[in-house]
């Protein structure tokens, strides 16, 4: 079976979609700061470290390009690639989101959005419910989208960005009555799926969580484990938009999630990066 019949497979496909989020890891986290590029040679050979062959990064490198996330750039006679505009701005927002998450208190009240898209712009219709559900906004009823007050100006630059506000309303609003706020907000979000997420995130990577054991580990090891991490890290905070601590369960896991990442990423981050600007710098020669 050839590599482009492979490719068609559901398979093939599944492992595409697996891969895409650690090259975009790899291209926030590296190519940012290498001219937003990196060769195709580089790119290769640093997924091989993830344990990725070369087709099926080119396959998935295929995709992004397609999706508008990546885009083909020579370097004089080098083959690479760079992130589209608008993928840039996408990981400049989820920095903040990311590496420095805020959770919102009770008295921050809350943030609402209404919007109205004709029926002949459906695709707006479906872009600001992907960007809402992306800021970690969850529905209080039909058409209305909730999300804590803390988050307006992240909302509004967001929504400015996608060149949506002609469609929206936001409005701050308190919660005054009737019924319990604590439960009410289990209904505004899907908690339960998002506690599960945490617990796993918990159950994978908890035991990398010890110094010592990484005293004689190698840059490439620490970059074995740590953009994996992220990887899998970067979508939570967008589905717990930093709902308040005393509207979550008692037992949440997500403070002890993010104090975890908050580890890692000490320890990890430097070595990580060691070995992959060594791997891009190699590869560029």
């Amino acid at each position: 079976m050839t590599a482009a019949t492979r490719s068609d497979t559901p398979g093939a496909a599944n492992r595409e979609t697996r891969h895409g989020p650690l090259i975009t890891t790899l291209f926030g986290l590296y190519a940012r700061g290498e001219a937003n590029w990196l060769s195709v040679a580089s790119l290769v050979r640093i997924m091989s470290d993830l344990g990725v062959e070369a087709p099926a990064v080119r396959s998935s490198v295929s995709r992004m390009k397609r999706r508008g996330i990546l885009e083909s750039v020579r370097h004089g006679s080098t083959a690479g690639y760079s992130l589209a505009d608008s993928t840039l701005g996408t990981l400049a927002e989820g920095d903040v989101r990311i590496f420095e998450r805020a959770r919102a208190t009770v008295e921050d009240g809350w943030l609402l959005v209404v919007f109205s898209v004709p029926e002949t712009e459906r695709e707006k219709r479906h872009e600001l419910r992907t960007s809402l559900t992306r800021l970690g906004f969850g529905t209080a009823a039909p058409g209305a989208w909730i999300a804590p007050g803390n988050l307006g100006t992240e909302t509004r630059r967001t929504l400015e960005s996608r060149r949506l506000t002609g469609y929206v309303d936001i409005f701050r609003a308190d919660h005054l009555a009737f019924g319990d706020l604590r439960s009410k907000v289990s209904t505004w979000w899907d908690l339960d799926e998002l506690a599960e997420m945490y617990a796993d995130f918990l159950r994978r990577h908890s035991p990398l969580a010890d110094p010592s054991s990484w005293a004689r580990a190698t840059p490439r090891e620490a970059f074995r484990a740590y953009v994996p991490m992220l990887t899998e890290w970067r979508r939570l905070p967008y589905r717990d938009p930093g709902i308040p601590l005393a509207l979550l369960p008692d037992d949440w896991k997500g403070s002890t999630a993010g104090a975890l990442f908050d580890e890692l990423d000490d320890i990890l981050s430097e070595r990580a990066r060691e070995h992959a600007l060594t791997v891009i710098h190699g590869a560029a020669r």
